[in-house]
């Protein structure tokens, strides 16, 4: 078997892949803002499962979250998982406020504030930033970060 190697210069950086990963990215899957908006609806929707495993879902396996109550980076599926037993016993709901929502071929970045109420009644505002990735047919976080807004 023979396999096609594609380069290309790109901002002074050499980009090597195979025929068949060029094929992959010049497949860009159709979406919108609504739909990208909507990921943070699927992702907020699995916060009211109050299941960590069923919140993790959303992520991908490499991706990066950085939360809001926490001071660790959480790098595996058994680390987002640990932080969402946590989080998770708050009952968050979560409400954008303020976004702006860039997309790409087979990317999207949705980047912006949004307000948790907790159960017990107590509100935490914060800013946030999710990176998306298209792959295998479904939208997945590659990267999440999440801060509480700074006192005024």
């Amino acid at each position: 078997m023979r396999t096609i190697i594609a380069a290309a210069l790109v901002l002074g950086f050499v980009q090597v892949q195979s025929a068949a990963a060029a094929t992959e990215i010049a497949t860009c899957a159709p979406t919108s803002e609504p739909e990208i908006a909507k990921l943070f609806d699927r992702w907020n929707t699995s916060l009211a499962t109050l299941s960590p495993r069923e919140v993790a879902k959303n992520y991908s396996e490499d991706s990066v979250l950085l939360a809001t109550l926490s001071d660790k980076p959480r790098l595996t599926q058994t680390e987002r998982i640990d932080y969402f037993e946590h989080f998770l016993a708050n009952e968050p709901k979560g409400h954008i406020d303020s976004r702006d929502i860039q997309i790409g071929c087979n990317w999207a970045v949705d980047v912006g504030t949004y307000t948790f109420r907790l159960k017990d009644g107590s509100k935490v505002p914060a800013r946030y930033t999710y990176t998306y990735e298209f792959k295998d047919g479904n939208w997945l976080i590659t990267s999440h970060h999440s801060s509480m807004m700074p006192e005024k």
